[in-house]
């Protein structure tokens, strides 16, 4: 076994993070440069932080797919894109029943976030009225915290939906500014930046992620990390690209597991306080190194994606069981 001879002192990484201090460009590179040898100790580091701001608490979420397909936008990850042709269900927004159900599916699943996700630029009044209506009971009737993620929104619809109750709203910047272009072209990586700050305007807390594996450098993903910081986002999935057949970025190579987890531990050692969690691709790109991304990482999904399949939601009770972690099993009281 080969060590490195310039081992950083990942213990004095965590105790930056925890003490407020901003790691610097050159240390979060050390963190995904690190060798693969070194990722125990940047992983117990990284759990430092965690502990502290967490505890041994895991917060669950479901992703309920409220609209899908029929997606006018050309984003090369999605296969509810326009330029996608990956077989997928096509369907305009669900009813006010259907939300029910997916909110009361939410709680039997033990989540204390409720995802209500729908595809295309933006919701229609009319779309957002079904919404707004769903949410209106699901708040006054379940001890769940709604997050929205509709697309980018105009101002009098951020106030309505968080008159309405939702709790968070989620826009992803995805990759970097200068790696955006190659990834979408129907809008902006300002539009998304605009969103996620208007939503923040109106009193609902900022999520916002990235998807790491879309050909963005080591740079890139430190420059990810602190957008996300100066942007104020509280909760910040991290996804890995689940490269699907059809889409403009079939093919690409998926992230190691390794790897992953040392993304994972940047995003702590950036993000200390934040929620971190565990996204899309979670289950291809991490395998069988799923339960160490906790060490970093205080939330996950559990059941389906959007167009892709999820762990088995006993699997990922029994995971967090098997860990030694508790399940959060009412997120209203937390940001």
């Amino acid at each position: 076994m080969k060590w490195s001879n310039e081992v950083t002192d990942w213990y004095s990484l965590a105790e930056k993070a925890i003490h407020g201090s901003n790691l610097t460009p050159e240390e979060g590179l050390a963190v995904l440069e690190a060798d693969n040898d070194e990722i125990l100790p940047i992983m117990q580091a990284a759990f430092r932080v965690r502990h502290h701001f967490y505890g041994k608490k895991v917060k669950l979420n479901m992703i309920m797919n409220a609209k899908s397909g029929l997606c006018p936008e050309d984003c090369g990850y999605c296969s509810q894109s326009i330029v996608s042709t990956a077989p997928v269900s096509k369907y305009s927004m669900l009813d006010k029943e259907s939300l029910l159900a997916g909110a009361r599916e939410a709680l039997a699943r033990k989540a204390g976030t409720y995802c209500i996700v729908a595809s295309g630029k933006g919701p229609t009044n009319r779309e957002l009225d079904q919404v707004i209506e769903a949410v209106q009971e699901i708040t006054s009737t379940m001890p769940l915290k709604i997050c929205a993620c509709l697309g980018i929104l105009k101002g009098d619809q951020a106030r309505r939906l968080a008159a309405a109750g939702v709790h968070r709203y989620n826009h992803n910047l995805n990759t970097s500014k200068a790696n955006y272009p190659s990834i979408t072209t129907t809008h902006t990586y300002d539009q998304r930046v605009e969103t996620v700050k208007m939503a923040q305007s109106h009193g609902m807390s900022p999520c916002s992620g990235v998807i790491i594996g879309m050909r963005e450098t080591n740079e890139e993903i430190v420059q990810m990390a602190y957008a996300l910081r100066e942007l104020g986002a509280d909760s910040i999935p991290v996804n890995f690209l689940n490269p699907i057949p059809g889409t403009p970025l079939e093919g690409t190579k998926r992230t190691s597991p390794i790897r992953a987890l040392k993304v994972l531990a940047l995003f702590r050692f950036i993000c200390p306080s934040k929620e971190i969690r565990v996204a899309g691709g979670r289950e291809l790109n991490l395998g069988t190194l799923q339960p160490l991304s906790l060490y970093a990482a205080n939330s996950i999904f559990v059941g389906d994606y959007l167009t892709t399949d999820g762990q088995e939601v006993t699997a990922d009770h029994q995971m967090i069981e098997d860990l030694g972690f508790e399940i959060e099993m009412c997120a209203l009281s937390a940001v």
